[in-house]
């Protein structure tokens, strides 16, 4: 996936909050005051939809987008590209923080053991 701006970032979060197909100044008015010109907000629209971002439709005189990636998979991508800028790209870094801190409980690393080994037998049938 193409890197966003944080800008860029913000309005499609702002898109999947809206959970529907929307335009440009359905999510201008999401913003607090002072908001941004409209012609700000539709540029952000046209730069995630040329990175592969957003799809638009015709609607009326104008476009409708929506989003071409589900917000899952975008979480996910922020989530290994945090692992490899905060935690030199090892998992085994991210989950030792979180025991440290206390965040994880016992319950729940077993839990993501019994996981592991339930996938191991298929990485290794090459599935």
């Amino acid at each position: 996936m193409a890197k966003l701006t944080p800008k860029e970032e913000e309005v499609l979060y702002m898109i999947y909050d809206l959970g529907r197909p929307c335009a440009p100044k359905d999510v201008r008015v999401r913003y607090e005051e002072p908001r941004p010109n409209i012609n700000a907000v539709a540029n952000m629209f046209q730069s995630l939809e040329k990175k592969g971002y957003l799809g638009h439709r015709t609607a009326g005189r104008g476009f409708l987008y929506f989003p071409l990636v589900p917000r899952e998979d975008f979480g996910e991508s922020k989530i290994g590209q945090l692992v490899a800028r905060c935690f030199g790209g090892s998992y085994l870094n991210v989950v030792n923080r979180f025991v440290r801190e206390s965040n994880v409980s016992r319950e729940d690393l077993l839990r993501l053991l019994d996981e592991l080994e339930k996938k191991q037998p298929q990485q290794k049938g090459g599935h």
